[in-house]
């Protein structure tokens, strides 16, 4: 009797790398967290030039950075939020069956995002009003232009979130998953 022996094949791979198109999206708060990311690198390295090749620190360019830095961070957010890549644990959805339950936990998770940021950017806007009678320490001006733009990076966010719920909404909160299983079913 001949044995049936099956030799693994040379071209079974445990993990397929497959090209991916690269899509360079252009929105505005990319622009705008593009030009505050490398303002910051700018004023950080000049931070670091001044003080150990120098020797002669400038003064506000610590305190510049620190506000700079909230202002990327905020405005990155709105990016964030746009793409829909918050940090999340999305285990309970990704065990549940496509269905009206789990549905109704996408759709609630959506609207306490969405209701979440109105507040934070409803917050945000009563902190400029209060930082306006402060002053930066080495600047003449107001702590409130520091707060704006930390005010924008929150309105950013609940506006892209709203465009979220919408756009899911409409599709009737299914995940991409679920869409393309229901065309391939189709």
């Amino acid at each position: 009797m001949q044995a049936d022996h099956k030799m693994p094949s040379d071209d079974v791979h445990l993990i397929v790398a497959e090209e991916a198109e690269v899509v360079i999206e252009k929105h505005p708060e990319d622009w705008l967290a593009l030009v505050l990311f490398w303002s910051l690198a700018f004023i950080v390295f000049l931070q670091f030039f001044t003080r150990y090749v120098l020797n002669d620190s400038l003064s506000w360019t610590e305190e510049i950075a620190r506000y700079g830095l909230m202002w990327v961070v905020f405005v990155g957010g709105a990016m964030v939020t746009r793409r829909n890549t918050h940090i999340a644990v999305e285990l309970l959805s990704n065990v549940m069956k496509p269905g009206v339950i789990r549905q109704t936990l996408l759709a609630s998770v959506d609207i306490v995002k969405l209701v979440f940021l109105a507040f934070l950017a409803y917050i945000s806007v009563t902190i400029v009003d209060r930082m306006g009678i402060q002053r930066m320490t080495v600047f003449d001006l107001s702590m409130g232009w520091v707060y704006a733009g930390v005010s924008l990076g929150c309105f950013l966010m609940l506006f892209r979130q709203g465009m979220n719920v919408w756009r899911n909404a409409r599709m009737g909160w299914k995940k991409p998953h679920d869409v393309a299983d229901q065309i391939a079913a189709d």
